[in-house]
C-alpha cells in the first residue's frame, strides 16, 4: 500500500506503507489512513526523526557496496535516506506560517 504525503508549500511524497509507518512512529505519530502535521508540530516532529535517523544503521559502506554489486544485488536503503524527503518537507514547511501543513493519506490505517 502506498501513502501520500502532501505539503501546502512544497511536492507530494509517495512511499510504501512500510516505510511511513517507521517514520510516523519516529515522530510519535499514529499510523491511521489520513493524518496531519500542523504548523506548530513540524519542528518538533522534524527534530524527532533526525534524532531516529542518528540512531539507525548507516548507509552501506563501499566494501557492503561493492559485494552487493558482484553479487548482483540492489543496494540497501538506509532509513536516513528513506526519511530525508519527509524530514525536508517538514522543516520548510514549519517556517511557512502559521496555515502551513502536512498531510498523509492512505488507503487504510497502516
Amino acid at each position: 500500500m502506498l501513502v501520500r504525503f502532501e505539503s501546502s508549500e512544497t511536492g507530494e511524497i509517495l512511499m510504501y506503507a512500510e516505510t511511513a509507518r517507521a517514520l510516523l512512529q519516529a515522530m510519535g505519530k499514529e499510523c491511521t489512513a489520513r493524518g496531519v502535521f500542523l504548523q506548530p508540530e513540524m519542528l518538533a516532529a522534524a527534530a524527532a526523526l533526525r534524532e531516529a535517523m542518528r540512531a539507525a544503521p548507516p548507509a552501506p559502506d563501499e566494501a557492503e557496496e561493492a559485494e552487493c554489486r558482484r553479487e548482483k544485488k540492489p543496494l540497501p536503503v538506509s532509513f536516513g535516506q528513506r526519511a530525508w524527503p519527509l524530514l525536508d518537507a517538514l522543516e520548510r514547511t514549519a517556517k511557512a506560517g502559521p496555515e502551513a501543513n502536512i498531510i498523509w493519506e492512505a488507503a487504510s490505517d497502516f
